[in-house]
């Protein structure tokens, strides 16, 4: 029988490799108790939320056509709120990704001539066309909506003067990506959140305070909503989903905020009425089930990756010892080969298509070439083992996932190795 070693050296570790990351690890048990100890509370919060409305197996079964009545998708909607701690939810397979969940909350929140401020800088890129930042059709620009921001300070923490000057009388939403997006900035932790929202709201108190909250489900004991978000969007092939949703995204919040979103994601006068669930609620409320277990794994891969190249002299974000409030690692090279051997060695970790060869291309949505490893069961889930950047400075690579520690493990490990491989790291 092989030990644990062997079995690693067995899959193309290297003995030195392996050590390496065996010393890092020693130092990361105390960090790793406190993710298992937010992993329980979190799973007690779902079970809990489960059996107040009543799960049933009559839940599982779904509908198609209309979707008139469907008891399986009204009652998911109803553990979201109460999860989230928010008056109504939107859980949907017709919402394609992320960044279409956070398309529909502006789209049918703002109308012309209202306009949209972030207080964190830019939001990530793909909101850019949403936005019109960068032209595109069906912009929220080409219906009347305007757009302001306001940056980060050098050391990452709010400018709140320059938002007190930013908010204005035509300023109706106020959007807050929690996640870091391909930029080196902190993330921002549910407390930051809560204070941001608080000094927004003393200067406007009607403004609707959105919050991006991809990647950042269950990394902590509270979310947005616990701290004044008027609406929380992610998306299901992230943490939420637990690996096993195979598509959709959620807005959770005020009621009218998702009411709003509802009609505009349907039709005027269907609203949440309608909307197949589509034999698809057991992944739906499994993956909910687990997304608090299967996040802590994630999170435990992103610290230990974090520690790894730290050691190594590559500047992280976070940093080894810093407060965790997403999922995501990201790391800076420097190099369009550092990145890209990275992502060639988690690829090589993936279960599926660990055969293939990433390379950069130019991705929908961005203006750099992207290169994407994700060998998933589910295409461009990131809640499972993933890496991604794009193809300019600061060369920078963002790690995420894996549905279980010992896979994040492994892909951390195998990332180095080929890191080593193309000389670009010396142990």
């Amino acid at each position: 029988m092989l030990g644990t070693k062997e079995a690693y050296l067995s899959m193309g570790i290297s003995e030195k490799t392996y050590e390496f990351g065996a010393s890092v690890l020693e130092e990361l048990k105390p960090r790793f108790e406190e993710i298992d100890r937010i992993a329980e509370i979190n799973q007690l919060k779902v079970l809990g939320a489960m059996q107040k409305n009543q799960v049933s197996e009559a839940c599982l079964l779904g509908t198609t056509g209309y979707g008139y009545n469907d008891l399986g998708r009204d009652t998911l909607e109803a553990v979201y709120a109460d999860v989230f701690r928010a008056e109504s939810a939107l859980v949907r397979p017709q919402i394609t990704c992320g960044t279409h969940a956070l398309a529909l909350a502006l789209m049918s929140n703002l109308r012309p001539g209202d306009e949209l401020l972030s207080p964190v800088g830019k939001p990530y890129d793909t909101l850019e066309e949403v936005i019109g930042i960068r032209p595109s059709k069906g912009s929220l620009a080409e219906y009347g909506v305007s757009y302001r921001q306001v940056d980060l300070l050098e050391d990452g923490s709010f400018d709140f003067e320059g938002i007190r000057k930013a908010i204005c009388e035509n300023t109706k939403l106020v959007t807050i990506q929690r996640s870091k997006g391909y930029q080196t900035r902190p993330t921002l932790s549910v407390d930051r959140i809560g204070q941001l929202i608080s000094f927004v709201k003393s200067i406007k108190p009607d403004v609707i305070c959105m919050v991006d909250n991809c990647y950042g489900e269950f990394v902590e004991t509270i979310e947005p909503s616990d701290v004044g978000a008027d609406m929380v969007v992610g998306s299901l092939i992230k943490n939420p989903g637990g690996g096993l949703a195979p598509i959709g995204g959620y807005i959770v919040g005020k009621k009218e905020c998702v009411e709003n979103a509802a009609y505009r994601l349907t039709s005027p006068g269907l609203g949440k009425e309608v909307g197949a669930s589509l034999g698809i609620l057991p992944q739906f409320y499994q993956g909910f089930f687990l997304a608090p277990t299967v996040t802590a794994g994630a999170l435990k891969g992103a610290i230990f990756a974090a520690n790894l190249y730290e050691r190594l002299g590559f500047p992280v974000v976070p940093n080894g010892k810093e407060s965790r409030h997403d999922i995501i690692q990201a790391v800076t090279f420097g190099t369009p080969e550092g990145v890209i051997a990275f992502c060639e060695g988690i690829q090589s970790a993936a279960p599926v298509d660990s055969h293939v060869t990433p390379e950069p291309w130019d991705m929908p949505g961005y203006d750099a070439k992207v290169i994407m490893a994700a060998g998933a069961f589910v295409s461009g889930s990131s809640i499972e083992l993933s890496a991604d950047g794009p193809i300019k400075e600061p060369y920078a690579v963002y790690f995420q996932g894996g549905l279980t520690w010992p896979h994040a493990k492994f892909g951390i490990l195998k990332s180095l190795e080929r890191l080593c491989e193309k000389g670009l790291v010396t142990l």
